[in-house]
């Protein structure tokens, strides 16, 4: 689960891991940067307005903590026969601190392969919202303080990470789906657990056989 800030990954993760936990499915929910505690500690310090962080700095801090994340939690799940729902992966980091922070994409594909041993998302489903209704979001939200430190970033920051997502779904059409984040939480948790339910119906059958996968459609 992608997309710029405010665009509301957190609640819209939330409810596709309960729907497909009634489905049958045996869901983790995760995010980065964080997902395991040391991961978690990087992201007190990756996200603190307090610190002044250069991009190249940020990128290695981010590309720590999906290492470790994707060692501790992701790969292991995976093993187990688990289905992951993630806040953020590699994508991000190519709109963030590619698009964003106009870092080299390919020094971060590097880095990114190197982090997840070429580990990649089956479906990323990107929520997309302008920054001015996203970042409004935020304000609303968290009032004074204004957000974290890559939300309390530019405007122009944020159009450009926006550019990045749109980019990446030019580029990747057959993973990448790009979804409005306008409407109620409702509509949108449909058109989300939709991309689900057709993607997984396209798998072939002895994929769905080894993945224990009967019926997701209701």
């Amino acid at each position: 689960m992608e997309g710029p800030d405010g665009c509301g990954k957190t609640t819209q993760a939330l409810l596709l891991k309960e729907a497909l936990l009634k489905k049958g499915f045996d869901v983790v929910h995760s995010r980065e940067p964080g997902g395991s505690s040391f991961a978690e500690e990087l992201r007190s310090i990756i996200l603190n307005p307090k610190y002044k962080i250069s991009p190249l700095v940020e990128l290695l801090l981010y590309e720590a903590s999906r290492a470790q994340h994707t060692e501790e939690v992701i790969r292991p799940a995976l093993q187990k026969g688990k289905y992951i729902i993630c806040e953020r992966y590699r994508d991000a980091t190519i709109a963030y601190q590619g698009y964003g922070r106009g870092i080299p994409l390919s020094l971060i594909e590097q880095l990114n392969s190197i982090a997840t041993e070429n580990l990649i998302p089956d479906l990323t489903i990107v929520l997309d919202i302008p920054p001015e209704e996203g970042l409004g979001r935020i304000k609303k939200m968290k009032g004074k303080s204004g957000g974290d430190r890559l939300e309390q970033e530019s405007l122009f920051f944020h159009k450009r990470v926006r550019k990045g997502y749109f980019a990446i779904a030019k580029k990747n059409p057959k993973r990448v789906k790009i979804l409005s984040a306008k409407g109620t939480i409702k509509e949108l948790h449909q058109k989300i657990l939709k991309e689900i339910e057709d993607r997984i119906e396209s798998y072939p059958a002895p994929l769905k056989a080894r993945c224990g996968i009967q019926q997701i459609k209701s």
